[in-house]
C-alpha cells in the first residue's frame, strides 16, 4: 500500500512539474565550459536576442534588437535577424520591419512573383474569362466561356458574360452570340400589324367599361367573375386586380383578364370579331389625319397624368403604320397612367388643344371620332355580346337597365350601366 501510495506522489510531483515547464519560457540546451555541464537555459521572447547564456547560478540574460534587426519567435541565437534593406523593382513594403517582424514586400497591382521577379497577370483572351484572378503571388487562371456565355475582350480580372436575354426585354434574336460575342436583339415585328403591339384597342376598353355600373356593390367583382363562362379568372388573380386598381377600373381589368383566358370560346371569337369590325371603321376614320412628329407630341402633351415623351412618338413612328400611331400612343398613355380611361382623357385633351396651336380641322376630326365612340356607335357592332347573368345575380350586382333603350342593339352586360 505505501509503495502504490509513494509511485502516485511521485508521478503527481512529475505532472506537476511538466505543467509548469510548459507554462514557462522555453528551454535551449547550453553546454557551461565553468562546470562542464550541459544546462538548460530560457529563451529569449520575440524583439529580443540572448545576450548572455544562462549558468549554475544566473539566468539567461536578453537583450532588444538593434534598429533594422529583428526576431519573430522564442530564439537561443546570439543576434537577431538583419530586415532586407529594400524591396526589390516592382515591388512595395506590404509590411514594415520592425523588432518582431520582418519587411514583407509585395508586387504592385497586377503582377505576381515568379522567381525573384514581378510578373505580368496573364490577360484572358476573347472567349475566354477569368476562372481565379490573380494575386500577388499566383498568375491568373483562365477558362474557355461555357455555352450561354461569351467574352469580347482582352482581361485580367473580366470573367465570361451571360448572354443577354432578348425574349425578356420584348425583342427577338437577329444575331445569336458564341463565345466571342453577346445576342444582338431587335424589336419583335410578329405582332400584327394591325394591332401594332396595343395590349387594349379602344374597341375593347370602350366595351369593357361601358359594362361598368356607376355604383358598384362591395361583392360586384367576384359575382362577376363567377357569371362569366369559360375558364374563370382565378381567386389570385381577382385578389391581384383589388389590390393594383380603383374599383371602377377592376371591371375593366378582370374583362380584360377574362377574354385572354377564353380565346378558343366561340363566345369570345365572337366578340374579337365584333371588335375587329369596331377597330377597322376607327382605323378609317383617322387614316386621313396625317399627323406629323410635332402633331403626335403635342397631342400628347395635351394628355393629363403622366406624359408619353417624344421618344416614345419617334418609336411609334417608325414601329407603326401611319394609321394605327395615334391608337398607339393613347394606348401607351394609358398603361403610363395606370390604366386610366383613354376616352376620358382623349376628351380632357381636345379641350386643351388650342392653346398648342393644334391645326382645327384635325381638332375637328379627333373629336367626332371621340363622340361617336360616347354615343355608343362605337360600341354598337359590340351589339350581339350577350353575358348569361341570372336574375339573382342581376339583384346581387345591382343592375338597371342602360338609359339608351332596347334600339341600341346592345344586349347582356352590355345594356346595363348608371
Amino acid at each position: 500500500m505505501n509503495k502504490f501510495l509513494c509511485c502516485t506522489l511521485v508521478l503527481l510531483d512529475i505532472s506537476v512539474k511538466w505543467t509548469i515547464q510548459d507554462d514557462s519560457a522555453p528551454k535551449y540546451l547550453h553546454y557551461d565550459p565553468e562546470t562542464s555541464q550541459q544546462l538548460q537555459c530560457e529563451q529569449c521572447p520575440p524583439g529580443s536576442y540572448v545576450e548572455r547564456h544562462c549558468s549554475a547560478g544566473s539566468p539567461t540574460r536578453c537583450a532588444p534588437c538593434p534598429p533594422q534587426y529583428y526576431a519573430d519567435e522564442w530564439n537561443s541565437n546570439e543576434e537577431c535577424h538583419y530586415c532586407s534593406a529594400v524591396c526589390k523593382e516592382l515591388q512595395f513594403v506590404k509590411q514594415e520591419c520592425s523588432s518582431t517582424q520582418k519587411r514583407v514586400c509585395e508586387c504592385v497591382p497586377g503582377r505576381y512573383l515568379e522567381l525573384e521577379f514581378c510578373l505580368r497577370h496573364t490577360e484572358c483572351p476573347p472567349g475566354f474569362g477569368v476562372a481565379q484572378a490573380g494575386t500577388p503571388e499566383s498568375d491568373t487562371v483562365c477558362e474557355r466561356c461555357p455555352e450561354g456565355f461569351f467574352s469580347n475582350k482582352t482581361s485580367s480580372k473580366a470573367a465570361c458574360l451571360k448572354h443577354t436575354n432578348c425574349s425578356a426585354l420584348g425583342f427577338k434574336i437577329a444575331v445569336k452570340g458564341n463565345d466571342v460575342r453577346d445576342n444582338i436583339c431587335q424589336e419583335n415585328t410578329d405582332t400584327t400589324p394591325q394591332k401594332c403591339g396595343i395590349d387594349v384597342t379602344l374597341c375593347e376598353e370602350a366595351m369593357f367599361r361601358f359594362a361598368v355600373p356607376t355604383h358598384l356593390p362591395p361583392n360586384w367583382l367576384n359575382i362577376l367573375a363567377d357569371s362569366l363562362p369559360g375558364t374563370k379568372v382565378s381567386t389570385e388573380n381577382i385578389e391581384r386586380i383589388k389590390q393594383r386598381h380603383s374599383p371602377q377600373e377592376q371591371t375593366f381589368q378582370l374583362l380584360k383578364l377574362w377574354k385572354q383566358q377564353n380565346k378558343e370560346q366561340d363566345m369570345v371569337k365572337k366578340i374579337i370579331q365584333d371588335i375587329d369590325l369596331c377597330e377597322n371603321s376607327v382605323l378609317k376614320h383617322v387614316g386621313h389625319l396625317n399627323l406629323t412628329f410635332e402633331h403626335l407630341n403635342t397631342l400628347m402633351a395635351s394628355l393629363p397624368g403622366k406624359k408619353v415623351g417624344k421618344e416614345d412618338v419617334e418609336r411609334t413612328m417608325k414601329l407603326c403604320q401611319p394609321t394605327e400611331q395615334v391608337l398607339k400612343l393613347l394606348n401607351l398613355w394609358r398603361i403610363k397612367n395606370g390604366d386610366q380611361d383613354t376616352i376620358k382623357g382623349l376628351m380632357y385633351g381636345l379641350k386643351h388643344l388650342k392653346m398648342y396651336h393644334f391645326p382645327k380641322r384635325t381638332i375637328q376630326s379627333l373629336k367626332k371620332q371621340n363622340k361617336l365612340r360616347v354615343a355608343g356607335r362605337l360600341v354598337k357592332p359590340l351589339g350581339n355580346w350577350a353575358i348569361p347573368v341570372s336574375g339573382a345575380k342581376e339583384k346581387q350586382l345591382g343592375l338597371t337597365p342602360h338609359r339608351l333603350g332596347p334600339n341600341t342593339g346592345i344586349h347582356g352586360m352590355g345594356s346595363y350601366c348608371c
